[in-house]
């Protein structure tokens, strides 16, 4: 509420009432089971790309089926360090539309009515500060704020440097979310192929006692294979109620991402043998020249930095204020009245302005000025060296990031090879055990290779898939 004195001019009435609105939005499936066909016991175990790639959830019940995007998708709304960087930059950019509209003038609407007590002998009532019994005021409010940065738009500048700050953290966390859900997802499908893994283990020592048992019961094998055997069962057996327990957490994990109420009754889709293509070096270096977060990142904290020393130094000069007011103060609310002191001049206009012009100048504040100054210029200096360090580790973490996904990527044909050998000498070695030509620690030497080369060929896929992840977060999609 504004009170002042009043000058009477010669204008047109106007009057206005801004009345501010605000909007706020906020946006805001079970068990993972890979199931392929068990094989008959005496069929040869293959680890053949087609045979592991028909292992896709399907589990009983009306589950969804999600792919890894769907996944990254899911886990936007629900992974709560994402949702919070993703709300600092909306609260950033908010800061830098306020931080623009405080360069410009406002303008507000003042209405007032003072009642003051009559009676007395006086025509203007009991109080001196009005000059009647009634006084009507209605205003139009023009209102600027010039700080010693306003020229050079420092408080702005800042404002935008925060947003692209914010905005940088913001891909960093997208770019780093993709990485979380890459691991967890392929963590799922590892494990739930290590699970029917050890399934076909478990099925294929299951016929190997039973065919021991057959041979010793024709004399063909001694007891000691039985029992050899047997282990080998026990141990199977164990190992498959582990390799459960692993799905099932690895599972659970992801689920924490894609739900918010922890449903678990959803299924992913095994897309470990076709992985993408990894782009030349060249390719890679480019895109992390224009796309790497870490350095926008930096950049934009120096520029922040540097505006927060011109407004530590606008500090030491004068400041000004304007108030503009146009409008009505009289005994009636109407263009025209006559003033209860001076009746005898008849109605007189009632619009007038008055304009209130104030500048302060700092003359000495113990100090504080200058301490703001040295404090801002020691934050630009730490700015300086963290972007100095941010190149540094863009190029360090380029390369080995680049390496690793490089290496991962070469070493898949070595394991799918291996695998298949595992496989291949599996079956041979079963019915040269059948023939007589080979022992049954030979058997068990090839199970064992077989399940290990399998395994690592999944690790494999897994570890390329993160490691693409990985290197995206410099670069980007590509």
């Amino acid at each position: 509420m504004r009170t002042a004195g009043f000058f009477r001019g010669n204008r047109w009435p106007a009057a206005m009432l801004l009345v501010g609105l605000g909007m706020c939005w906020n946006p805001c499936d079970g068990q993972v089971l890979v199931q392929a066909p068990t094989p008959a016991a005496d069929a040869p175990q293959s680890a053949s790309a087609a045979d592991r790639s028909q292992r896709v959830a399907t589990p009983a019940g009306a589950a969804t089926t999600i792919t890894l995007q769907d996944a990254i998708n899911r886990a936007r709304h629900y992974y709560a360090q994402y949702r919070l960087a993703v709300m600092n930059a909306n609260l950033a950019n908010q800061d830098r539309v306020q931080a623009r509209a405080s360069l410009l003038p406002s303008l507000s609407s003042t209405q007032q009515f003072l009642g003051t007590n009559g009676g007395s002998k006086i025509p203007t009532g009991r109080f001196v500060t009005n000059d009647g019994v009634h006084v009507y005021r209605s205003w139009a409010v023009l209102h600027q704020d010039i700080p010693a940065g306003f020229f050079t738009i420092a408080p702005y500048r800042r404002a935008q440097a925060a947003d692209a700050l914010a905005q940088a953290q913001a891909e960093i966390a997208s770019r780093g979310l993709k990485v979380t859900v890459t691991t967890l997802y392929y963590n799922a499908i590892v494990a739930q192929r290590e699970a029917v893994s050890a399934q076909q283990n478990l099925d294929s020592a299951t016929q190997f006692l039973k065919t021991t048992k057959e041979l010793e019961q024709g004399g063909e094998v001694p007891r000691a294979d039985v029992v050899k055997a047997q282990l080998q069962f026990d141990q199977a057996k164990i190992a498959l109620q582990e390799a459960q327990l692993a799905r099932e957490r690895a599972h659970l994990a992801l689920a924490v991402l894609l739900s918010p109420a922890l449903d678990e009754n959803f299924t992913i889709v095994d897309d470990l043998d076709d992985p993408p293509a990894l782009p030349s070096a060249d390719q890679v270096d480019a895109l992390a020249q224009h796309a790497n977060p870490y350095l926008r990142s930096a950049f934009a904290a120096l520029k922040q930095a540097n505006q927060d020393v011109s407004i530590a130094r606008a500090g030491f000069f004068p400041t000004f204020t304007i108030d503009a007011d146009y409008g009505i103060e009289a005994n009636a609310f109407a263009l025209h009245s006559t003033d209860v002191s001076f009746p005898q001049f008849g109605p007189q206009p009632n619009l007038g302005y008055f304009v209130t012009v104030g500048m302060n100048i700092p003359i000495w504040n113990w100090g504080s000025t200058e301490s703001k100054l040295r404090q801002a210029d020691y934050r630009r200096q730490q700015a300086r060296v963290e972007l100095s360090q941010a190149q540094r580790e863009a190029l360090s973490n380029l390369t080995a990031y680049y390496d690793e996904a490089r290496v991962a990527r070469s070493e898949l044909a070595t394991l799918q090879q291996d695998a298949n050998l595992a496989a291949d000498s599996l079956r041979l070695t079963k019915l040269q055990y059948k023939a007589g030509d080979a022992i049954e620690l030979e058997v068990l030497s090839a199970q064992a290779a077989l399940s290990a080369a399998k395994n690592a060929l999944d690790m494999g896929e897994a570890r390329y898939r993160v490691a693409l992840a990985t290197l995206q977060t410099l670069t980007g999609e590509f």
